[in-house]
């Protein structure tokens, strides 16, 4: 069994939307109930996150955007909502990765989830949208590299292509970005054609999904194409956005993943890493009646996948 962290706290339930919004507060309600249910915990370490510094947030984000966020409250653009508790919120999901970054350096956990909110795989640079205010596994990426490992790979699974963890790495040799998604689909981005520029050519492999796409096509990528990349790339750590939109269920795309494709994906994404520190983030997924068991699912593969 791998030493598995599980981060979590309240303080994401402060980050307010509003009715009918679907990045709502109860999908992590349902996450920790799955979990309670799921007989999990005694075999997990329970973390508590701790809160991002405003230097660790700007390795990442702008000093504008920064203050423009801690004053703000209202819809941010169409899609992303700002509550009076989204900043604190945000502070704490952010600081959730890199405590866990900091914990497998330390080698007290080997593999981490974090059950956190906003999620960050959208946001750039200079601004929020996606549902995502501070961009939490490009915030980790850097907490890694300055504690000294040498190369990230990130994987990100979600349906949604994860267009500010691009940004911040696509120039950065040492930094894989590799993403499936729906595309055409928002954010617009994501082609094959954007691999990354200067001496971070090639270092971006995006894998376009058509809408309709299952198991089989998915497991084509997990299985086959992923991990001989990672072996060649050489991670010292894997960090993934975990985005469980890509369910045959969710609401809010049209990707056919089931829960047992889930595990093969998770599957595929270790037998690359090959032993080396894995950190999943939690991006999307907005079906409340399936994402608990899902991240139970992720959660198992974490614990037991040799």
């Amino acid at each position: 069994m791998k030493k598995t962290g599980l981060f979590y706290d309240d303080v994401f339930l402060r980050h307010e939307t509003p009715a009918g919004h679907p990045e709502c507060k109860e999908r992590l309600v349902s996450i920790i109930k799955a979990i309670d249910a799921s007989g999990l915990k005694s075999r997990l370490i329970m973390e508590k996150p701790r809160k991002a510094t405003r230097q660790e947030v700007e390795c990442v984000h702008s000093p504008a955007y920064f203050e423009r966020l801690s004053a703000f409250e209202g819809y941010y653009d169409q899609d992303t909502y700002v509550s009076e508790g989204s900043f604190e919120a945000a502070l704490y999901a952010a600081g959730a990765v890199m405590k866990a970054v900091e914990q497998v350096k330390d080698s007290r956990l080997e593999r981490a989830f974090c059950a956190v909110r906003p999620p960050g795989h959208h946001a750039e640079r200079d601004r929020a949208m996606g549902f995502c205010l501070f961009n939490n596994i490009a915030i980790g990426a850097k907490k890694a590299r300055e504690l000294g490992f040498k190369k990230v790979f990130i994987v990100d699974f979600d349906v949604h292509h994860g267009n500010g963890t691009q940004q911040a790495f696509y120039e950065d040799p040492d930094v894989f970005y590799f993403s499936t998604h729906q595309y055409p689909f928002y954010p617009g981005t994501g082609s094959e054609a954007e691999r990354g520029a200067g001496s971070g050519l090639d270092t971006i492999y995006n894998v376009p999904m058509q809408a309709g796409s299952g198991v089989k096509q998915y497991l084509r990528i997990y299985q086959d194409i992923l991990p001989p990349l990672m072996q060649r790339f050489k991670p010292d750590i894997v960090m993934v956005s975990a985005g469980y939109d890509i369910y045959s269920g969710d609401p809010l795309a049209a990707v056919n993943v089931s829960g047992e494709g889930i595990r093969a994906i998770i599957d595929g994404i270790l037998a690359g890493a090959g032993g080396k520190p894995s950190i999943f983030v939690l991006e999307g997924g907005y079906n409340l009646d399936a994402i608990g068991e899902l991240v139970v699912i992720t959660l198992k593969e974490l614990l037991d996948y040799e």
